[in-house]
């Protein structure tokens, strides 16, 4: 396996956006077992959307917006949640030239989203600017660099070109988005303890593709339980159908955040 270059541990100073990414309350592991979990609203309009999020009141601590919801509904619907005091993960993963990305987050930022991604194959420029911008607006989110889809595995990759395991390239690109100054990223909990070792603490892990243990994966290639994410590193982990497609959903969402809280104290 190809070896990270090493990087900045969190007690070392850090200088310029990077600095100031990492100081992030969000980029350290959240004080309570709520704060780490984030309930996916992949729902297709705004009426679902609000219901859930009432449902779930304070048992999540962030709501995610992806782009199926975005799309249909827009900015308007995190507006509402950022102004009912919703803590929203506005997972767009934007992929561009570094201007239009930069553009992209200062909006993003003026809608109140607390958590933006990007992709991190965009490359150091386009980084920079994310980071940047976050940094320049009013309320800094925290930018969160995407690293391998959990859908793909080690052959998807090497269909598209990239060679080595998935976890050399998700080490290449976390390694990458905390030089430039990201204040996390987004991984499968299958290559969060290995990331954490090698980069170290300061920085927020976020993993999707998580299933409550006997729950279908669906279309996930590389899932886990939550409390193996906890375990192995994550700062938050996103969670949809098993909690959104649950006959009580606050139920479901209370029952992972017990055992979030269990394994974070072991």
């Amino acid at each position: 396996m190809s070896k990270v270059a090493p990087q900045p541990r969190a007690d070392e100073p850090r200088s310029g956006v990077g600095g100031a990414a990492l100081r992030n309350p969000a980029a350290t592991a959240p004080v309570s077992a709520r704060e780490r979990l984030i309930v996916a609203l992949d729902v297709p309009n705004a009426p679902d959307a609000r219901r859930l999020s009432q449902t779930l009141g304070s048992s999540a601590g962030w709501f995610k917006v992806g782009k199926q919801l975005f799309t249909a509904e827009g900015p308007q619907l995190v507006r509402e949640l950022t102004g009912a005091g919703r803590q929203v993960f506005l997972d767009l993963k934007f992929h561009d030239i570094p201007n239009t990305v930069s553009g992209a987050v200062r909006s993003a930022a003026a809608l109140g989203a607390g958590m933006i991604t990007v992709h991190a194959s965009g490359g150091s420029a386009m980084l920079k600017a994310a980071v940047e911008a976050a940094a320049s607006s009013a309320k800094s989110p925290l930018v969160l660099a995407v690293t391998v889809l959990t859908s793909l595995t080690d052959e998807d990759l090497e269909q598209i070109g990239i060679a080595g395991r998935v976890q050399d390239q998700v080490l290449r690109l976390a390694a990458l988005a905390r030089a430039a100054g990201c204040g996390g990223i987004v991984t499968s909990a299958r290559e969060a303890r290995e990331v954490r070792r090698e980069l170290g603490e300061g920085f927020a892990i976020v993993t999707p593709g998580i299933r409550p243990a006997g729950e279908q994966r669906g279309d996930q290639a590389r899932v886990d339980t939550p409390a193996e994410a906890i375990r192995s590193g994550a700062t938050h982990i996103v969670v949809g159908r098993p909690i959104t497609g649950a006959a009580d959903p606050k139920a479901a969402a209370e029952a992972i955040v017990k055992e979030i809280d269990l394994a974070g104290r072991g």
